[in-house]
């Protein structure tokens, strides 16, 4: 029995790709746009919550209808806890502009900031060993 043979497809004729955007220099960041950070910090009193960056952050409740892009995706993404840092890594604002936006949510009561869980520290070996030796002798 012998195999098929394969017939190759007729070339289709594709739009040329759109051309390159212009790359920033090595080393330099795209340019952003000031306005943003603007409207998103744009705090009427300019105070704003002592957050530092291992402050955890967690959901009270699902974005309301009202909630700026940016409240509702620090929403979604704090179902579980999660630090200022990595909020800040996640939506590409700056640290200052994360707590603006988290003083406001502080506010309507969306979120609650908890302090960072600190693990306790592990105890001496040498006391350990010694607490050993003291066991076996008895």
């Amino acid at each position: 029995m012998t195999p098929p043979r394969r017939r190759r497809r007729a070339p289709q004729h594709l739009p040329p790709p759109p051309p390159p955007s212009p790359r920033p220099a090595e080393g330099e960041e795209p340019p952003r746009n000031p306005e943003r950070l603007y409207t998103i910090a744009g705090s009427p009193d300019g105070a704003r919550a002592e957050l530092d960056l291992v402050t955890l952050i967690v959901a009270r409740s699902a974005p309301p209808p009202s909630a700026s892009p940016e409240q509702a995706a620090v929403l979604r993404l704090c179902s579980a806890p999660l630090s200022v840092a990595e909020l800040s890594a996640y939506l590409q604002l700056p640290f200052s502009a994360m707590t603006v936006l988290i003083t406001e949510l502080i506010a309507a009561e969306l979120v609650q900031a908890r302090a960072p869980i600190v693990r306790q520290a592990v105890p001496d070996r040498s006391l350990l060993e010694a607490v050993m030796h003291g066991l076996q002798r008895l």
